[in-house]
C-alpha cells in the first residue's frame, strides 16, 4: 500500500508542477508564451507520462474525484479511498511548493498573483459566474470519469488508456480554462489556493471539491449500469 501512496504522491506532484507550472511560468511569457493550448497540452501530457510510469503501481488516479468515481463505479476499494486522497493532496501541495520556490526566486518578485488557482466571478479568466463554474466542473469531471472508466475497462484496447485519458484532459482544459482555469481535480485546486495571493482562492475552494465529486459520482453510477462488467 505504501508504494501505491508514494506513487500517487509523486504523480500528483508532477501533474501540478507540469500543468500549473506551464500556466504560471510559460503561458504568458513575452512573445513566446504557450497560451491556453500549451497549458491544456501540458496537463494532458502529465497524465499520459504518469499513466505509463505509475499506472501499474497505483492505477495513476492523481485526483480525489477520480478515486471517488472509480470507487462508486466498483473499480476501487473503499478502504483505500482516504489514504489515496491524502497522498494526492500532499503531492499536489508539494508540487505547488516547488513551483512557488521557482517563482519566488525570479528577479523583481513581488508575489505569485493568482498562481493558476481556480475561481469564478471576478476570478474567472472569462468572468463566468458561480453557476457557470458549477455546471462546467460537474460536466467536465463527469466526462473525464466516463472516459477513464471506459478506457480502463477489461474489454477496451490494451495500453491505450493513458493516451485516451490524457487527450480527454487536454480537451477538457481547452474548453474550460476560460471559465474556471479548469479544476476537475480537488487536489490541484487545493494546492494552488494555498499559495495564491489574496486569500480569495481558499474562499472559493469549496466549489472545486463539491462539483468534481458530484460529476465523478454521477459518472461512476452511470457507467456501472451501462457496463456492469469490469
Amino acid at each position: 500500500m505504501m508504494k501505491k501512496l508514494v506513487a500517487e504522491c509523486i504523480g500528483t506532484l508532477w501533474l501540478v508542477l507540469g500543468g500549473c507550472g506551464s500556466a504560471v511560468l510559460a503561458a504568458g511569457f513575452p512573445e513566446m508564451g504557450i497560451g491556453f493550448v500549451g497549458v491544456s497540452l501540458a496537463f494532458g501530457l502529465t497524465v499520459v507520462t504518469m499513466a505509463y510510469a505509475i499506472g501499474h503501481i497505483s492505477g495513476c488516479h492523481l485526483n480525489p474525484a477520480v478515486s471517488i468515481g472509480l470507487w462508486v463505479g466498483g473499480r476501487f476499494d473503499a478502504k483505500d479511498l482516504l489514504p489515496y486522497i491524502i497522498a494526492q493532496v500532499l503531492g499536489a501541495i508539494a508540487g505547488a511548493g516547488i513551483l512557488y520556490l521557482i517563482v519566488s526566486n525570479q528577479a523583481g518578485f513581488e508575489g505569485v498573483g493568482g498562481f493558476a488557482a481556480n475561481g469564478f466571478g471576478e476570478h474567472s479568466p472569462g468572468g463566468f459566474n458561480m453557476t457557470a463554474a458549477l455546471i462546467t466542473e460537474i460536466v467536465m469531471t463527469f466526462v473525464f470519469l466516463f472516459v477513464i472508466l471506459g478506457s480502463t475497462h477489461s474489454k477496451a484496447p490494451k495500453y491505450l488508456a493513458g493516451l485516451a485519458i490524457g487527450l480527454c484532459l487536454t480537451l477538457i482544459h481547452l474548453i474550460s480554462i476560460p471559465v474556471t482555469n479548469t479544476s476537475v481535480n480537488p487536489a490541484r485546486s487545493t494546492s494552488q489556493a494555498i499559495f495564491a495571493d489574496g486569500g480569495w482562492a481558499t474562499g472559493q475552494l469549496w466549489l472545486f471539491w463539491v462539483a468534481p465529486i458530484i460529476g465523478a459520482v454521477i459518472a461512476g453510477l452511470l457507467y456501472k449500469n451501462l457496463s456492469p462488467e469490469k
